[in-house]
């Protein structure tokens, strides 16, 4: 069983990475999308493994003195992070994992393992990631310009990916993430034992 690949997604507020992700894994069931840790009180309706796994702080705390986190970062007051053991037990089991995290939180994962396929995902324009923003409703004029200008600045972090994404529209977002996902699973690194495996079947069947 060849493991499973380790997907991390990320960009700038607005560019659509959560549409994308949902679009990837309700047409792949097999996919695995990681469940956070957190020392926040559940909120009404979220489930414990399924929302995030509950920890107490001093849980947590232990996991982060025994490297048990791919990344995490403490948020007014609450921890958040995505435990390692959970990513390595699915990715073990064969079954990729899509990581949808931040830009930083993404940096930090690139430092804590080997693995992972990071893919940026990008506005089409500016004016577009504008309009997408403005279109929540959620913001209010001064924030708008904070967060238009965080984008500004995420935008150079591009070059840390291996893969970027320009979000036109959903489908064709999930038409390339699919096709590089095809692409990484046709690696000679990763298809190794397949490899060795013909050669053995062509030795024998020579020697037959």
């Amino acid at each position: 069983m060849n493991r499973g690949l380790l997907l991390v997604l990320s960009g700038p507020s607005g560019a659509g990475k959560g549409t994308v992700c949902r679009e990837y894994t309700e047409k792949h069931k097999d996919v695995w999308n990681s469940v956070s840790a957190t020392t926040r009180q559940p909120r009404a309706g979220e489930v414990n493994g399924e929302s995030y796994f509950f920890l107490s702080r001093e849980e947590f705390e232990k996991r982060i003195a025994e490297d048990d986190f791919l990344e995490y970062a403490e948020v007014y007051g609450n921890y958040y992070g995505t435990p390692r053991s959970e990513v390595e037990r699915k990715l073990s089991e064969g079954i990729d994992v899509i990581l949808e995290i931040d830009i930083q939180g993404a940096l930090n994962v690139q430092e804590n393992t080997t693995e992972g396929i990071f893919v940026f995902i990008l506005p089409p324009t500016m004016s577009e990631l504008r309009k997408r923003i403005v279109g929540r409703g959620s913001e209010t004029p001064e924030s708008l310009i904070t967060r238009f200008r965080a984008a500004f600045d995420e935008l150079n972090y591009v070059s840390k990916y291996n893969y970027a994404i320009i979000n036109k529209t959903v489908e064709e977002s999930y038409e390339k993430l699919r096709s590089i996902v095809v692409a990484e699973k046709c690696r000679v690194t990763r298809i190794s034992k397949e490899l060795v495996s013909l050669k053995e079947e062509n030795y024998n069947a020579f020697n037959d």
